[in-house]
Order: structure tokens, then sequence, then C-alpha cells
């Protein structure tokens, strides 16, 4: 199994004359602040008296850890100064828009896996993001996703979109023949399927898997701009 999702949960590096902490807020807490105490241990005597700032990104209601966390390296390791990042406008339309049309998306971390190539029978992905496959998925191989499941190309083998609940999640391939489609926790086997060779996608509807065309149907028309995923 091809596990994506060993990112770090703490990302350190040195801005300026301070230090930059990047948190994935996601993570168990435990988890997070033994990785901060593994950096700091490392860095030694280059971390007294130094400028911290904790980077949480879009994370709210996280006061009590940020400050738990500034605690804990001013009293470890003797850090001068423990800050959040700078912050963003408070509207989520504001911060969305700004977001899109600045420069600002070039930092974006990005909550898409894309692969290019054939996934193979045997091989399975798995990941908490969306998924956009530039090839072929042959039968026998899976794919499960924490959101969207995109193929640029044929689909054939078994897909579980929006693992574990998400149901707002789908499944889009150029050319549909999945032998298996999960979305969140409704199943549908390939025989319930007639085999699409037109862009098709796959939603929950009415508490079933419901199969459209794309291009009569698109289920990004109602979006008005734009929004980096």
């Amino acid at each position: 199994m091809i596990n994506f999702e060993n990112a770090a949960p703490v990302k350190l590096k040195g801005v300026g004359g301070g230090l930059w902490v990047t948190l994935d807020i996601s993570r168990p807490k435990v988890e997070l602040i033994a990785e901060l105490d593994k950096l700091f241990e490392k860095l030694k005597h280059l971390a007294v008296n130094a400028s911290v700032v904790i980077d949480m990104g879009d994370a709210q209601g996280q006061e009590d850890f940020f400050f738990l966390i500034k605690t804990r390296l001013i009293e470890k390791f003797e850090v001068g100064r423990v800050t959040t990042s700078p912050q963003k406008p408070s509207s989520p339309t504001q911060r969305i828009r700004q977001r899109d049309l600045s420069r600002g998306w070039n930092h974006h971390r990005s909550d898409v896996l894309m692969l290019r190539g054939r996934v193979r029978s045997g091989q399975k992905i798995e990941t908490a993001r969306h998924v956009v496959i530039y090839g072929d998925v042959n039968p026998g191989a899976e794919i499960i996703a924490g959101k969207d499941i995109i193929v640029l190309g044929r689909l054939a083998g078994k897909v579980h979109a929006g693992n574990p609940e998400n149901e707002d999640a789908i499944v889009f391939a150029l050319a549909f023949e999945p032998t298996v489609i999960k979305i969140a926790a409704v199943t549908v086997t390939g025989s319930e399927q007639s085999c699409h060779t037109v862009p098709v996608f796959a939603s929950i509807r009415d508490g079933g898997i419901l199969v459209q065309d794309y291009m009569k149907t698109n289920p990004f028309r109602k979006m008005p701009w734009p929004a980096v995923v």
C-alpha cells in the first residue's frame, strides 16, 4: 500500500533572526508536542532567547493549545518570545478571495494528491486528501480518499471517496468502469452501474449513489470563482 500521509506534523525553519514553526493541527496534540520536543532538543543552545512564531494555518479555537506550547518552549527550552503567525482576514469569503487573487496561493499547501501514471492491479493508494490521477486505474487496484477522486483516464478498479463520512465527495472519470464504488458509507458494485465511455461522476443522491453525465450536470458550475484546494 502506498500511504501519502507521512508528511512531517511539525516543520521548523529559520526566519530572519527567529524560528518559524508550522504545525499540522489535524494531527494528535500529543504527537505535535513530542515532535516539537525532538526539534528543539536538536537545536540545543540555538533555541535559547530565540523568537518563535507558531503557525497553525487557519485552525480556530486553538488558544489553549498555543498557550500550552508557548509555556513549554519558554520553560523547557528557554526561548525568548513565542507568538502566533500574523492574523489573516476574519471573513472566510474575504480570505478565500484574497488568497486566490494574490500570489499567496504560490505558498498554499495543497490538499490534493496528484499522480501521473497507471495504477496497476494490486496497488492501493490511500490519502485523506483529494486524489487526481492522470492515467488509468486498472481492475484490481484500489483508491481510497478522504475527499474527491478524479481520474483523467479509465477507472476500472475499486474506489472509496469521502472516507469515512464525507457525503459531499464525488468520483469522476473520463471512462467509468469501476468494480466497486463507495462514497462515505454508501457502496455499490460495478455490476449495478453500466460502463460509461463519456465523462461521468458519481455522487450520493437520496441515500444511494447516482452516476451522471458530467457535461450535462457539471457539479462545479455553481462555484462563483476558482478556489484553491
